[in-house]
């Protein structure tokens, strides 16, 4: 059956692994520190509590043998790149602290070796914002990254501390690297916190991104371009509504014009999403001035090139469409005249690489020697930081693995929770991963 190992990874007898007592009581500190991001909590919040998220986990990660490599945040100048999306450039500019208050880690375990004798697992320790509350009552732990992904952070420890008793080549022939990293979430795309580390080479022949993927691997990732449409117009008092330039109705518009665009689009194409919007609270002025949102993900980069002309080909469209619409209303009037001049489009995040790779002696590792089936690829994928692993050499191979599921264990959302003997099941997958890659590496 699918996620059971085979008798190659049995040799020595059963491997499993699971959270002891201390590994319990490490997740419960993760989850009772606050690590969502500036990104996502918003100008004035707290700082997030990252550094100590990191401390608590090294530490841990020393009493199994992991040493320390790295520490730290990239310098500012290496954001100043087209890749990075804008939100990231503009709080680097903006925010006092942005980078400090969300360090990354990187962890080895053995002496430096080859790329082709080390192993390299990733995993964020950041989360989406909105408390939640701490608990475990013997079977489900709840918090925020539970499932997403400070569950699965500890039980990678786990699994690595199950997989040295059962196999004395790592940490002596095959070298083991955890990534433990900031900015996964918000929107920030791992550009300051794995993309910096992929650059400076902590990686592996195989590479493991611990997402929720039911313990089957996934060696694709996608990635996602936002489309900010804004109107620059000029308010009016709500007694001579015509007077301004009624960002509302006309972004209004355009959002139910886009989605009916691009949702009828012919052809096998990636979803796209119609997000936020906003003008202003008041109902008693027009706002002249607001913008909407467009999330676009895509799965290869002519598929983002193609969603992006359709994004600009529907606005085109959209405002000729306000001007039939509209243009006999005389509140609307000047809106109507003036629309093309003062709607901008432009794209706050572009240009983001995407992962789809092969590897037949590592996926027949995966699959037969540790017992992890493969994702149907009719089944999607979804954005991480696997992304910046896409341009590593042909014989480096990279997965997105871990325990649960986005939705089901509701990772973004009201409730978040992983069942403990998901996240054993998770340690018992990454150490069955180990010792197949000792005994078996190509």
């Amino acid at each position: 059956m699918p996620g059971e190992p085979s008798a190659d990874v049995l040799e020595a007898g059963p491997l499993t692994a699971g959270l002891r007592p201390d590994d319990r009581e490490l997740l419960l500190d993760l989850l009772r520190l606050p690590t969502a991001g500036p990104l996502e909590t918003g100008p004035g919040a707290p700082l997030p509590l990252l550094p100590e998220a990191l401390e608590r986990y090294a530490r841990a990660a020393a009493g199994l043998g992991l040493a320390e490599l790295h520490r730290g945040a990239p310098a500012e100048a290496e954001l100043d790149r087209p890749d990075v999306p804008l939100t990231v450039r503009d709080a680097v500019a903006g925010t006092p602290g942005f980078l400090a208050c969300q360090p990354s880690l990187v962890l080895r375990l053995g002496p430096e070796l080859p790329r082709a004798a080390t192993v390299m697992f990733n995993v964020h320790l950041d989360t989406v914002a909105g408390l939640e509350p701490v608990g475990f009552d013997g079977r489900r732990f709840t918090g925020r990254g539970a499932i997403d992904a400070k569950g699965p952070a500890v039980a990678l420890l786990a699994g690595v501390r199950a997989a040295v008793a059962a196999e004395p080549r790592l940490g002596r022939e095959v070298a083991v690297l955890v990534q433990a990293v900031s900015g996964e979430e918000g929107g920030a795309m791992g550009v300051f916190g794995t993309r910096p580390l992929v650059g400076a080479g902590h990686v592996g022949a195989l590479n493991v991104f611990c997402e929720p993927t039911g313990l089957r691997y996934l060696p694709r990732a996608t990635a996602a371009a936002t489309a900010r449409l804004r109107v620059l117009g000029e308010d009016a008092i709500d007694d001579c509504p015509g007077a301004g330039h009624n960002a509302t109705v006309l972004l209004g518009f355009l959002a139910q014009h886009l989605a009916r665009e691009l949702g009828a689009a012919p052809g096998p194409r990636d979803p796209v999403c119609v997000a936020g919007m906003g003008t202003g609270p008041l109902h008693n002025r027009v706002y002249g001035s607001g913008e909407l949102l467009l999330n676009l993900p895509y799965r290869d980069a002519g598929s983002g090139r193609r969603a992006e002309a359709a994004v600009e080909a529907a606005v085109r469209s959209g405002l000729e469409a306000f001007r039939r619409a509209f243009a006999g209303l005389p509140e609307f009037a000047r809106t109507t005249a003036d629309c093309a001049r003062i709607t901008r489009l432009d794209w706050p995040k572009r240009g983001l690489p995407v992962l789809d790779n092969r590897h037949p002696e590592l996926e027949e590792l995966l699959a037969r020697r540790a017992g992890i089936a493969r994702m149907p690829d009719a089944e999607p994928a979804f954005t991480c930081d696997a992304i910046w692993a896409a341009d590593l050499p042909d014989d480096a191979f990279t997965v997105v693995l871990g325990p649960g599921d986005l939705g089901a264990n509701r990772a973004h959302a009201a409730g978040e929770f992983a069942e403990a003997a998901q996240l054993d099941g998770f340690a018992s997958a990454v150490a069955r991963l180990l010792v197949a890659f000792a005994r078996h590496r190509p």
